[in-house]
């Protein structure tokens, strides 16, 4: 049985602009947090990449710099999370499930969250989460719940999703444009009272 997993309103946030901030691109991301028995604690989320985001050296530089980053902080890599350029698909497509075998290394019970445009800019989590089941990525029992009372898989806070407003926002190959992006920690992404 996978683990329940609850997402920050930090890391929600953090996941939610970089999607918003490039509509047309397909982005991706990991989440860090600390697992306690059978459950996940998502801290904070770290954005990749929306130019470069199949397995390229850029992909390589930006895992490793997150992945020491997350050891600094006390974190583990927990997830991988991306949305596709097409706003219906959810699907993880190949580069997904190589990061996420990549992950499960370091962490058994990683897992990949792949943004639902069709939900997102809702009050909807516009979440779909994917699991390893043994023998392949699927997405999570009961996938069309999650996020929801009840579900294994929460927000922070229900309202994260209709709070969601503007804020400085830079992923990796921000920072390769220019470097005075904070694009590890996003700073401006951090709710005053988090």
């Amino acid at each position: 049985m996978a683990p329940a997993l609850t997402i920050s309103a930090v890391a929600y946030y953090k996941l939610f602009f970089h999607a918003a901030k490039h509509p047309h691109q397909p982005v991706n991301g990991i989440l860090l947090g600390k697992q306690k028995g059978n459950s996940i604690e998502v801290e904070d989320a770290v954005p990749l990449l929306h130019h470069w985001t199949s397995l390229s050296p850029m992909m390589e530089i930006g895992l490793d710099l997150a992945g020491q980053y997350a050891d600094e902080a006390g974190l583990k890599i927990v997830a991988y999370y991306q949305a596709q350029r097409n706003v219906a698909d959810v699907s993880l497509g190949p580069v997904a499930e190589k990061i996420l075998q990549r992950l499960r290394e370091k962490f058994k019970d990683a897992l990949g969250l792949v943004i639902d445009g069709e939900d997102f800019g809702t009050d909807k989590a516009a979440l779909v989460p994917w699991i390893w089941t043994g023998d392949a990525w699927r997405t999570a029992p009961d996938s069309d719940k999650a996020f929801t009372p009840g579900s294994s898989y929460q927000l922070a806070s229900a309202e994260l999703p209709a709070s969601a407003g503007n804020y400085a926002f830079g992923d990796f190959d921000d920072h390769l444009e220019d470097v005075t992006i904070d694009w590890i920690r996003n700073r401006a992404c951090i709710p005053i009272d988090a």
